[in-house]
């Protein structure tokens, strides 16, 4: 099968309706599908198939029956098409499914996702507001992401206590190197505790991986200042 059943030679298109029809109608729910959809698919399956009957009879093919033919498949493709994605997009369903349904399957690579080990982060200096901290694999020293990795999204947090909800922290961007510096505002006062952690990327979706345990920092020194021009 070198494409789904809603393109080719009519005869094909219409035997793969027909099919595609009673398999969501049998199993809408597991497919992914509400079964009210797969009624509605079931209409225009029907009218299709009355007429390409009506289309290729001898005594009934005429150019009206031939162009309600050929209308009767549009709209059957036109509803097929986002049930067809509606399925794919279902990770229960699988390639062999796909194939019984008429589909093509899944022909693109699984994405390599980001170790879900969560990294470690290592405070190395604190300057005034600058914080400089260190991103690792857990439990290695080696300065090598991942394998799938692009670097670590950096969070932070000021308060005396780690927050335990992932929205309280503050996204301070992707680090690609071994170091990067998070600089803390003006109105964080001197001696206040500021939390950091870090989640591995993938470099193909941009998919996270699982935040590592927040490390604590001491804010020191006043705010920074503007550079003189």
């Amino acid at each position: 099968m070198s494409q789904n059943f809603y393109h080719g030679k009519d005869a094909t298109i219409v035997a793969g309706s027909a099919n595609f029809a009673a398999m969501i109608t049998a199993d809408a729910v597991s497919l992914g599908l509400q079964p009210a959809q797969a009624t509605a698919f079931g209409v225009l399956n029907t009218a299709l198939q009355s007429a390409y009957t009506t289309a290729i009879t001898p005594e009934s093919r005429t150019p009206v029956a031939i162009e309600q033919k050929n209308i009767a498949i549009r709209n059957m493709r036109a509803a097929a098409k986002p049930l067809a994605q509606q399925i794919i997009g279902n990770p229960a369903v699988s390639d062999a499914q796909l194939i019984a349904l008429g589909l093509l399957p899944r022909t693109s690579p699984t994405p390599i996702p980001p170790t879900m080990t969560p990294p470690e982060v290592d405070a190395i200096k604190v300057e005034g507001r600058i914080v400089t901290v260190r991103v690792r694999q857990a439990g290695l020293e080696t300065a090598a992401r991942p394998v799938g990795s692009c670097g670590a999204y950096i969070f932070s947090y000021v308060g005396p206590t780690a927050p335990t909800d992932p929205l309280a922290y503050k996204l301070e961007g992707l680090c690609t190197r071994r170091t990067v510096q998070v600089q803390f505002p003006n109105d964080v006062p001197s001696g206040a505790t500021a939390w950091i952690a870090a989640a591995w990327v993938a470099q193909r979706n941009g998919q996270r991986g699982f935040a590592c345990t927040p490390v604590s920092v001491t804010i020191q020194g006043g705010p920074i200042l503007a550079e003189a021009s």
